[in-house]
């Protein structure tokens, strides 16, 4: 496994461009599956989820390939329709796939999904949807067997909201029979983008963005041809990285509109951050104030972001409340950081971070940085972060 190397105490300047968004990206390679013919996908992130997604896709009978910031997916002939554990068992992104093959081909066997080690994250939600709509499901071996003729538009409430379980019923309901209201959605912008796309394809749907949404199935779909959005996520990371190394960055290429509750925790621990159009100009503090949070489905504080900001907290002079609501392992960096010196103590979902003046070196695994950044460490160079990957 490689290992990247990092001498630290330098505060970073310069200029950085945001990818595309993985958690759009990956739903929107699956889209794909609902129309036959060339799809293409632009402003996709080089990440090993996307690899991951792409050699599944290729065993279900898609021609997959990449061209600088283009995947080509070729859909008219779809040989499979199983989805094995072996993949599966790296990205649970992977049960995206169910919905689009039992909508497109009236059945899918999907191995019950891996990925992150951040807590349960049952599919039963999903399931839950597709009997809805007529599916017959049947748990098997490790493996979710859905059937459908053809899927019927349905009323679907998710207990609690869902951005995977939304995404795979909003794609199953765009062929559907009928009209499928989805209660209680997800809101958040890669469902946007996604429901955006299945748009472009001749779906008929509406509300994407608010907890109600609206599909009205349709006979057919086209093939897809859209740009994905910035990914908010790593955007918030070089926010961060500027923040705890007191530098200065410029961020080109993001949507400002993503960040909002994000911006002003940063700003409240004493950040400056300004924009215009997509560029984000980001100032450090020499020292930063604490500030609490607690993570909440979008547009609340987002989960993906708890381990960057619990970093700052941790050089922050005085006391935060981290309060993890979403995940209930998502915890799992705080002995890393403690490894580096900082002060962190849980009691349930909580974690009591109490400032340090510095942190040194320790950590040894780069394989979640792989999964969700893009060549991160050649990112880091031109704002002068003395990086370098080694194997």
């Amino acid at each position: 496994m490689d290992k990247i190397v990092i001498e630290g105490g330098i505060k970073l300047k310069g200029e950085v461009t945001i990818g595309g968004a993985k958690n759009s990206a990956l739903p929107m390679m699956t889209a794909s599956l609902l129309a036959p013919g060339e799809n293409i996908v632009s402003n996709i992130p080089h990440l090993k989820d996307i690899q991951t997604m792409g050699a599944l896709l290729k065993r279900l009978g898609v021609e997959f390939h990449i061209e600088d910031r283009q995947a080509y997916l070729k859909t008219d002939a779809i040989k499979s329709v199983e989805a094995s554990y072996d993949l599966v068992k790296t990205m649970r992104a992977s049960v995206l796939i169910l919905g689009p093959l039992v909508a497109r081909t009236g059945e899918a066997n999907v191995s019950l999904p891996g990925g992150c080690a951040i807590g349960a994250r049952p599919i039963n939600l999903h399931i839950m949807g597709l009997k809805k709509m007529g599916a017959e499901i049947e748990l098997a071996e490790g493996y979710v067997k859905v059937r459908a003729k053809r899927l019927k538009g349905a009323n679907i409430y998710f207990d609690t909201p869902t951005v995977t379980g939304t995404e795979n019923l909003m794609m199953a309901a765009s062929l559907a029979d009928g009209v499928t209201i989805l209660e209680n959605s997800a809101c958040e912008p890669e469902v946007v983008d996604l429901a955006n796309a299945l748009i472009s394809m001749g779906a008929d749907i509406k509300g994407a963005g608010t907890s109600i949404i609206k599909i009205k199935g349709v006979n057919s779909l086209k093939p897809l041809n859209y740009s994905i959005i910035p990914d908010r996520i790593e955007t918030g990371t070089f926010l961060a990285a500027a923040g705890i190394t007191g530098g200065e960055i410029k961020i080109k290429g993001c949507n400002f509109s993503h960040l909002d509750v994000l911006i002003t925790k940063l700003s409240e621990a004493g950040i400056t951050i300004t924009h215009e159009d997509d560029t984000v100009i980001v100032n450090g503090p020499d020292r930063l104030n604490p500030v609490d949070i607690k993570t909440m489905p979008y547009p609340g504080f987002p989960t993906d972001m708890q381990a960057q900001f619990m970093t700052l907290m941790s050089i922050a002079d005085g006391t935060s409340l981290i309060t993890e609501s979403i995940f209930e392992n998502r915890f799992m960096h705080v002995a890393e950081l403690k490894r580096m010196g900082a002060d962190i103590r849980i009691k349930g979902s909580t974690a009591t971070v109490r400032g340090v003046k510095y942190l040194t070196g320790a950590i040894d695994r780069v394989y979640h940085l792989d999964r969700g950044y893009e060549k991160i460490e050649e990112k880091l160079k031109p704002l002068g972060g003395k990086v370098r990957r080694v194997k």
